[in-house]
């Protein structure tokens, strides 16, 4: 192998963890109370494939994420697939009207929320409160 092409490979295996950290978590049953008794601070995105709304939040989110590492550090970033989990007891629960949802949780508490929205300062000021609620003692 030439010097070369051997840290081309280098330089790529090393980004792979942190391409990897920067993907939200996908959703599972029981994740949430598990995480946030923890004592984590989560950013939930209740988000579908074909919906153009969650597309654009998703973008907004990943630009404010990469302008700030500070979210990324101390935030968990949930997606919840609303055509898996849309209809579930934990969205009803939630009272999660619609997909392109997006929900703060610290605690026993929501912090936040904003439905269908997509402009960045809406969605940089949810984010701005989870990452107050993530750095507090």
């Amino acid at each position: 192998m030439q010097r070369r092409d051997f840290l081309i490979l280098a330089g790529a295996a090393a980004a792979l963890p942190v391409s990897a950290m920067a993907e939200a978590l996908q959703y599972k049953s029981g994740m949430l109370q598990q995480r946030l008794d923890a004592g984590e601070t989560l950013f939930l995105d209740f988000t579908a494939s074909w919906c153009s709304t969650c597309r654009a939040q998703g973008r907004i989110i990943e630009k404010l994420k990469a302008a700030n590492p500070a979210y990324e550090a101390n935030i968990t970033f949930i997606d919840i697939d609303w055509d898996t989990y849309g209809s579930s007891q934990m969205a009803t629960q939630m009272r999660i009207p619609r997909r392109s949802t997006l929900v703060v949780l610290k605690g026993s508490e929501e912090l936040g929320r904003v439905v269908a929205e997509t402009r960045e300062d809406s969605i940089r000021a949810l984010m701005d409160t989870a990452l107050a609620a993530a750095t507090s003692a």
